[in-house]
């Protein structure tokens, strides 16, 4: 498995921080009149910018949860910390909320993350921000979310984007088969091997954007291999821009939590990735 390369060294991480600022609580759907409550409760983000900079990346974390737990604000999930470590280094973050099953259901969350991304896309730049370099990604079920916005583009096509408005997909420890929360929702064993069009996997082929695949040594049982086979499966199709990092010594939720340190390996590779596509957009 080729490994990405860390061009970022841990001198670069331990550099001066980059100022920023915190912009809480932003709604991200903007037809208010037609959203349930669920939807206004739920759909608002949270943006952490760097300071007086202007045209630098931006890149859309969503956390974990198993598609029915977690929030931006909620401890847990270390969603402001990770905001603050990779804007310090000149990367704006995003981390919007989502609705969760039971009380939504697929595509519900997934038609959320599409319109957080869309936000982003179309309000960057009021920031600073260049919204050609808007990437996504998140952590577990955040990460499955991420990849199936920006590999399938029926779900970023109503708001008038295409997978070409994705800078590139920085994903860790994805379910790339279809996830057991949405097994469960239409009462599938929760270890049923589903792979439909609910699934990342399902939407692989060659012409996709850039996608670094990070995934832990200690993963959960079956997860690691499901991010294995997600890569080799993308180089079979021809994807010429697919990278991948295993983190050692890292489990399942250690390898998403641990990005907020300033020498964690899959923070560095993040770093080094949107640098990287940065470049060439």
């Amino acid at each position: 498995m080729r490994l990405l390369v860390l061009l970022l060294s841990l001198a670069a991480s331990t550099a001066a921080a980059i100022e920023t600022k915190v912009i809480k609580d932003v709604p991200y759907k903007d037809d208010v009149i037609s959203l349930t409550p669920y939807e206004q409760e739920r759909c608002k983000l949270d943006l952490t910018v760097p300071v007086d900079a202007k045209g630098f990346a931006t890149y859309v974390w969503f956390y974990g949860g198993g598609l029915k737990n977690g929030a931006k604000d909620l401890r847990t999930e270390y969603c402001a910390e990770i905001r603050a470590s990779l804007a310090h280094a000149g990367v704006a973050v995003v981390t919007p909320d989502y609705r969760l099953s039971p009380k939504a259901k697929y595509p519900a969350y997934v038609d959320d993350a599409a319109a957080a991304f869309a936000w982003t896309v179309k309000h960057i730049a009021e920031h600073g921000g260049d919204p050609r370099k808007v990437f996504i990604g998140g952590h577990s079920a955040g990460a499955t979310l991420a990849l199936l916005v920006g590999m399938d583009p029926e779900r970023l096509k109503p708001h008038g984007l295409t997978l070409g408005s994705v800078a590139g997909i920085a994903q860790v420890s994805a379910q790339v088969l279809t996830h057991y929360t949405i097994r469960e929702e239409r009462g599938q064993p929760r270890y049923a091997i589903t792979c439909d069009e609910a699934a990342p996997a399902f939407h692989i082929r060659k012409a996709l954007p850039p996608i670094l695949t990070i995934y832990a040594q200690n993963d959960m049982l079956s997860r690691a291999e499901e991010n294995m086979f997600f890569v080799t499966t993308l180089k079979a199709a021809g994807h010429a821009e697919t990278y991948s990092l295993r983190v050692d010594d890292r489990d399942h939720a250690s390898v998403g939590h641990s990005i907020r340190h300033l020498d964690d390996p899959a923070r560095l590779a993040i770093l080094n990735f949107i640098a990287k596509q940065s470049a060439s957009r």
